[in-house]
């Protein structure tokens, strides 16, 4: 896969990670952004035209200062869509990229082909209150999005000790961009009143959790069924929040025997 820039219509630069052939698929990336490596896009490569792109305030991307609440960050993914030359591509997005790619499926249902939701933020559920990621310490955000934390803050921190205050610095300079941009429509609490819109939905839908989200914790998933009647609901084992990167070989087979 290779990386380009495509600028939109409202005056954004995006960094969009391309490759593959086929029937198109946009992935939406979640709050952490994409990590250094992203096996489970190689993987959905193989069998379709892939784009990931990285939302403003992110990477390379510029022009977050365009995007201010969660309307603005809707249609700048139709502006991707458009600037990318796509006609109904299918929607796949993780964490805040779910909750986006869901409410772009609601201004404009017709305008694409299948959506999948990977452990999407955007609803609220008093018994079962999210945690405050802009509060968490580097291992409690492993702890909070990882099956396994050991593994998870490698993931994280590209392998960086933490234990060492230059490495901690960095990581906390690397991640203020990317978080102060995902609280615009994360913070205080992930909820945008995105259950009144679902009803609007009409496109094919699959929602996948795993099983150990202590973020998003699975309970859910059943919420999403419940607003969403026609969706498919699966629940991964051995994998947290970032089920991307913990179970990515289920993940894509999940998402192309969906897709086909």
């Amino acid at each position: 896969m290779k990386w380009q820039v495509v600028g939109t219509k409202k005056g954004t630069s995006c960094r969009v990670l391309e490759g593959g052939s086929g029937a198109p698929v946009v992935f939406f990336h979640g709050a952490g952004g994409l990590l250094q490596d992203n096996p489970f896009l190689d993987q959905l490569a193989q069998g379709y035209h892939v784009f990931a792109p990285e939302w403003p305030g992110y990477g390379e991307s510029a022009g977050e200062e365009l995007l201010e609440d969660m309307l603005d960050f809707t249609l700048h993914g139709w502006d991707l869509v458009e600037a990318l030359g796509l006609k109904q591509p299918h929607l796949v997005g993780h964490s805040m990229g779910g909750m986006i790619a869901a409410e772009m499926a609601c201004v404009a249902p017709h305008d694409l082909a299948k959506l999948v939701l990977v452990s999407p933020a955007g609803l609220w559920m008093d018994e079962h209150p999210v945690p405050d990621i802009f509060a968490l310490l580097p291992y409690q955000i492993a702890e909070v999005l990882f099956h396994d934390p050991q593994q998870g803050q490698a993931l994280l921190t590209g392998g960086a000790d933490l234990s060492d205050m230059e490495a901690l610095k960095e990581f906390y300079i690397g991640s203020q961009r990317r978080l102060s941009m995902a609280g615009k429509i994360l913070f205080p609490i992930p909820n945008r009143r995105l259950s009144k819109r679902l009803y609007r939905l009409t496109a094919e839908s699959l929602v996948l959790w795993g099983a150990s989200d202590r973020l998003l914790v699975p309970a859910y998933a059943e919420r999403w069924k419940t607003l969403i009647p026609q969706a498919r609901v699966e629940v991964i084992g051995d994998a947290g929040h970032m089920l991307p990167y913990e179970q990515s070989d289920q993940l894509v087979r999940s998402v192309t025997g969906f897709l086909r």
